[in-house]
């Protein structure tokens, strides 16, 4: 298939509409602004509807009404914006209603810096909103991974009835690589994959014809949280997704998840050469977490495990020692507040595990 090179953030645009995406609405912060802006430019190519909503809550609500009428929609924004987000975003899920959104992660907390960073881990793993939901989480740390991702993404969300997120950072959302983009969905596609949801999505009725709609099969709060728990258990074993490099033999283990793995893939080959033991484990999809790859390793071997992420005080970690149990030592090379971590600074700590 043919590669084109292209932004992270346009090529999560266009991945989005090659999926049958057909309505966007959103508000600039940098450094997502790419992807509105493709949109905007897209949308009117395949007969779909780009809004430049005044503020982040018009636009989640838009995306709310939009995606109840079966339409796949999708929205991004970075970091503070995803905070504006997630009242809708939690509306969504207790009426299971299918959406696709981004967060291209910036510096914090609070208004913090336009630069890259990966602060908001716990907002998209833990606290997306109030209620306790959990929604699918993918970590990129390709574009082409961002592209096969949010294809798949508007897959995921509608046959679970929920919000998916794509948590990506500044890094890949600017970074330009060549890319394999997917398959387009034709017309006829879309319209069959929007027709899968008639029993639920507003789509009108007959004129004099009153109808109460309850949005993924309401039947009260209790049980719609059971439900829901039924959904996310039905996750755990089956939506794991790791990258791991080079463990078989690995005396110690590098982790993280996007940019800073795949920084860290490159120091593993560099201390390989040097005769170091050392390997990556990198979570492509975050949550559901994949506690069992780290539960599995052999702690007869396996000496210290080092945690790298762009994030002060670290938040990845926080699951990583959930799954580790306290079997093995566990140390942390971070930045923060858009500083972008080096292969020497992960290097270096890692020669120190070794010491």
């Amino acid at each position: 298939m043919q590669r084109v090179f292209m932004k992270g953030c346009e090529a999560i645009a266009e991945a989005a509409v090659r999926s049958g995406c057909r309505f966007f609405a959103g508000y600039p912060i940098t450094p997502q602004n790419e992807i509105p802006e493709y949109f905007a430019r897209r949308m009117p190519e395949v007969g779909g509807t780009f809004v430049q909503g005044e503020s982040e809550l018009a636009s989640i609500n838009m995306i709310y009404g939009a995606a109840q009428t079966g339409t796949r929609s999708m929205t991004s924004s970075s970091s503070t914006g995803i905070n504006l987000y997630s009242e809708g975003v939690a509306f969504m899920a207790s009426a299971r209603i299918p959406m696709v959104y981004v967060n291209v992660m910036r510096g914090g907390p609070g208004i913090g810096s336009i630069q890259p960073s990966q602060q908001d881990y716990f907002q998209a793993t833990k606290a997306s909103g109030n209620g306790g939901f959990k929604m699918l989480v993918f970590a990129p740390g390709t574009v082409q991974e961002a592209v096969d991702m949010t294809y798949a993404a508007f897959d995921y969300a509608q046959r679970d009835k929920n919000p998916v997120l794509i948590l990506t950072d500044g890094v890949i959302g600017t970074m330009m690589e060549p890319v394999v983009l997917p398959p387009m969905r034709t017309e006829d596609e879309v319209k069959a994959l929007k027709d899968e949801l008639d029993s639920w999505a507003f789509k009108g009725h007959k004129l004099g014809e009153k109808v109460l709609v309850l949005p993924g099969g309401w039947s009260g709060q209790e049980d719609r949280c059971k439900r829901n728990s039924d959904l996310y258990d039905s996750w755990e074993g089956t939506m794991e997704d790791v990258e791991k490099f080079m463990t078989d033999d690995a005396e110690v283990i590098i982790t993280g998840f996007g940019i800073s793995g795949r920084i860290a893939k490159s120091v593993v080959r560099e201390m390989r050469e040097e005769g170091y033991k050392v390997g990556l484990i990198r979570p492509r999809i975050i949550s559901p977490f994949p506690y069992s790859v780290y539960d599995n390793l052999d702690f007869s071997r396996v000496k210290a495990i080092l945690d790298v992420e762009m994030s002060i005080p670290a938040q990845f970690v926080w699951d990583v020692k959930m799954a580790v149990k306290e079997r093995c030592r566990i140390e942390e090379c971070l930045r923060s507040g858009g500083e972008i971590i080096s292969k020497d600074q992960i290097a270096e700590a890692a020669r120190k595990l070794f010491e």
